[in-house]
């Protein structure tokens, strides 16, 4: 069927376009070069005429009418060249933005659906922190802090671990930010009577109102998970594990951020001819880059989106960058972070053809 032909793709409009340019410029000299022949025979028929003189005189006039229809036929060829060339341009043009627009709503799309998987992995990180801060032993640690209870707890922590293993670590806090159980203290040892209290997310996390509640945290190196980039989900422990207890410390969830978004990035459905020349970008709310299919600048590399890029759009740079975008929007509780998703693509070289006379 037609609709399933590749070639029927947007970008066969320039191509059409191009080609068609080249094959009128190509005949329409051709027609030039055979009326230059034309005229060459009709010069060269007066000659001869005149050398016949009044015998020739019949023959000359024919020459004369043979030299004005191949005067004529230059006419409409030049005619014929400049209307072209002006449909043609036009069309290039029309064919050009339509290409620019289609592109840059299908890179605005992959955008979003990037920003959207990560919001719905992030959404079940908000889900696991929660249930997880109701766990007995995690509240046991807390509530009745002993070396034993900290140690079961951590057994406890290492049997979620190898269950979820998109988290680095998971760290059980006591009210005053000292980490008591952690659930790899043999690969992370600097986690041991690690104090948290500074940290952003415990202090609030501390604060949160109920056991409904949450803190999801941006991107950032944790030093003792051995600098790796972390994305922290926090959340009260309560007394007796009730959604409206006392709080009596914190569970923070370190989710493993590299792999996970460079599975998303590299995931974007492009082809491998598009890949070649696109960059694929998770970007915080100031436009810091979390993730990209080029592995450069990520937590160092600002990418700035216009001002007046919100929501969802695309735009094309003077250098012949198309960049689309997507806001987050968040996922059922978990609303997002300002994050956006955002593709850059060159475009691809464009052909060099186009209507010329021959001389």
């Amino acid at each position: 069927m037609a609709e399933s032909d590749g070639s029927l793709v947007p970008e066969r409009i320039l191509e059409l376009s191009e080609r068609l340019s080249s094959v009128a410029g190509a005949k329409i000299g051709e027609i030039s070069s055979i009326n230059r022949e034309a005229k060459m025979l009709a010069i060269n028929a007066l000659i001869t005429a005149a050398r016949a003189g009044e015998a020739g005189r019949g023959f000359a006039i024919v020459s004369e009418e043979f030299k004005r229809i191949s005067q004529e036929i230059d006419e409409v060829a030049q005619a014929l060249e400049s209307q072209v060339r002006a449909d043609l341009q036009e069309l290039s043009l029309v064919g050009g933005a339509i290409l620019s627009h289609l592109r840059g709503q299908r890179l605005a799309d992959l955008a979003l659906n990037a920003i959207e998987i990560i919001d719905r992995n992030l959404y079940e990180r908000t889900c696991d922190v929660r249930w997880w801060a109701t766990d007995s032993a995690v509240v046991a640690c807390v509530a009745e802090p002993t070396p034993e209870g900290s140690r079961h707890a951590s057994s406890r922590l290492k049997v979620i671990l190898d269950a979820y293993t998109v988290y680095l670590d998971l760290w059980i806090c006591d009210a005053s930010g000292k980490v008591l159980a952690t659930g790899r203290p043999q690969a992370y040892p600097a986690t041991q009577g690690l104090s948290v209290a500074g940290a952003g997310w415990f202090q609030q996390a501390m604060k949160t109102a109920s056991g409904d509640e949450f803190v999801a945290w941006d991107i950032e190196r944790a030093p003792a998970l051995n600098n790796a980039p972390v994305a922290t989900y926090a959340t009260a422990i309560r007394q007796d594990g009730l959604s409206d207890g006392k709080v009596i410390g914190v569970l923070g969830i370190h989710f493993d951020w590299k792999p996970q978004a460079q599975a998303v990035v590299d995931g974007v459905r492009l082809t491998d001819e598009e890949r070649a020349r696109s960059r694929v970008l998770l970007l915080d709310h100031a436009g810091r880059v979390l993730a990209s299919s080029d592995q450069r600048g990520e937590l160092n590399e600002t990418f700035r989106l216009p001002a007046d890029a919100t929501g969802m759009g695309s735009y094309a740079t003077p250098d012949r960058v198309t960049v689309g975008y997507a806001l987050t929007p968040g996922y059922e509780t978990y609303r997002g972070l300002g994050w956006y998703g955002a593709i850059t693509q060159r475009e691809p070289e464009p052909a060099t053809s186009g209507v010329s006379r021959a001389a």
